[in-house]
């Protein structure tokens, strides 16, 4: 391992690729064409982001690299990832719901990686924003998501416009039966990581009556690890947060009826361990990377196998065990054999959340970073960095978990406070 990899695995904290990424990276020396087959979680994201670094030039100002994915989360995580590999490449991210101004500002310097999601991509094309004629390696990261979510004509319409390709890799987290001819594979090598899982699959064998009941007993019995509830409709989504809150659970919702901001806002909150309940709709089984998801709950059962598979698919990755459980009065045909628990009568009450969440009106346009956060919080806060955790700096606010045994302390400190120079809004994020 070069000496440059291992810097830019240590700022990940990772000392040692995985089998998958291994796979990847010495696949792509040898082949034009590869298709992964891997869950989200598994680590592909860096496994094909290192694989395209082989193929790119410091000496060409061009962009050279095009990597399309089916979300804005998604994006924005492949951005981050391959920020912190600390390249000398520039890299921008391009997605519905942010500023097309802002993007369009950013082509004054050819970015070498672009990012974006299929559809806004295909807007700056036709706003003749880019040229797309230097790109030589192209990513269709979580290929089978941008079918079913209705991109096959953006990204045919992209393909079209770069003549230099040379090398593509196409992602899936669930195996193809065919793949669209647009996409012009010549005799991929196909590298498939999508058996084998971990996940301990078991059938809550619950009264239909006390639905609920049961289900804020069996979080209980969680402790406080993180776990997705998955429901079928919105409405369910928010009857349960309700439900649940009133029984004093912290819980976070997340559907496709929220703001992009509060959706943003939601994950943020799950991700940092501010909330270790996520209520979602089955928007939530797709593009999120979210680490040490420990448990899956179907609070409804989804109509066909391969929603099953795909929300189950949130845990049991990095090679860690994952528990999944049912609640359905007649088992489903695709359902697997799995173990029959009972409803639990007893319970205590879970260990609140570690972290909570505060909100600053400042991000990157900003010129705000995570360390000038950390050191404002040190300095004004007096914080340590073991009382701090996650930072998320977006373009406009950022958002940072405190440990909850100080937030209420610290926050009245922090409020109305400057950071580089400009008095900011601080307070407990919503």
């Amino acid at each position: 391992m070069s000496n440059h990899l291992s810097f830019s695995l240590n700022k990940l904290g990772i000392q040692a690729l995985n089998d998958l990424q291994l796979a990847t990276v010495e696949a792509s020396k040898n082949y034009a064409d590869l298709i992964v087959y891997a869950p989200t979680g598994s680590g592909k994201t860096l496994a094909f982001l290192l694989s395209v670094l082989q193929k790119m030039d410091l000496n060409t100002s061009s962009p050279q690299v095009l990597i399309i994915s089916p979300t804005r989360e998604l994006v924005l995580q492949i951005e981050d990832v391959f920020k912190k590999l600390s390249t000398s490449y520039k890299v921008n991210a391009f997605y519905g719901g942010h500023s097309i101004k802002i993007e369009e500002n950013n082509f004054s310097t050819a970015p070498a990686v672009i990012v974006a999601t299929p559809g806004r991509l295909a807007d700056h094309i036709r706003r003749n924003n880019l040229n797309l004629n230097t790109i030589h390696t192209l990513v269709l990261d979580e290929f089978d998501k941008s079918l079913e979510m209705g991109f096959e004509d953006d990204m045919q319409a992209i393909l079209e416009e770069m003549p230099s390709l040379k090398h593509k890799i196409l992602t899936s987290a669930t195996q193809l039966e065919a793949i669209p001819d647009f996409t012009a594979l010549n005799k991929p090598h196909t590298i498939n990581f999508c058996t084998g899982d971990k996940i301990n699959l078991n059938y809550y064998s619950i009264q239909k009556t006390q639905k609920e009941k049961d289900i804020f007993h069996l979080l209980c019995s969680f402790d406080g690890e993180k776990s997705i509830v998955f429901c079928n409709y919105r409405e369910s989504v928010l009857e349960l947060c309700s439900y649940l809150s009133d029984e004093g659970l912290i819980v976070t919702q997340y559907h496709g009826g929220m703001e992009q901001d509060e959706r943003e806002r939601a994950l943020i909150r799950f991700r940092n361990g501010s909330s270790n309940i996520l209520i979602s709709t089955s928007l939530a089984s797709r593009g999120l990377d979210i680490p040490d998801v420990e448990h899956i709950v179907h609070f409804e059962l989804p109509d066909n196998e391969t929603d099953f598979t795909q929300r189950n698919g949130r845990t049991a990755r990095q090679n860690k065990a994952g528990n999944c459980y049912f609640f359905q009065e007649t088992k489903a045909s695709f359902l697997p054999n799995s173990k029959t628990i009972n409803p639990l009568d007893a319970f205590v009450f879970p260990k609140p959340p570690k972290w909570k969440t505060i909100y600053i009106s400042a991000g990157k346009k900003d010129k705000v970073n995570k360390v000038d956060i950390v050191g404002f919080l040190h300095k004004v806060g007096h914080l340590s960095k073991e009382n701090i955790g996650l930072i998320f700096v977006l373009d406009n606010s950022s958002f940072v978990a405190i440990e909850s045994k100080t937030a209420e302390r610290v926050v009245p400190l922090l409020r109305n406070q400057k950071i580089k120079g400009k008095k900011q809004k601080i307070g407990f994020a919503r």
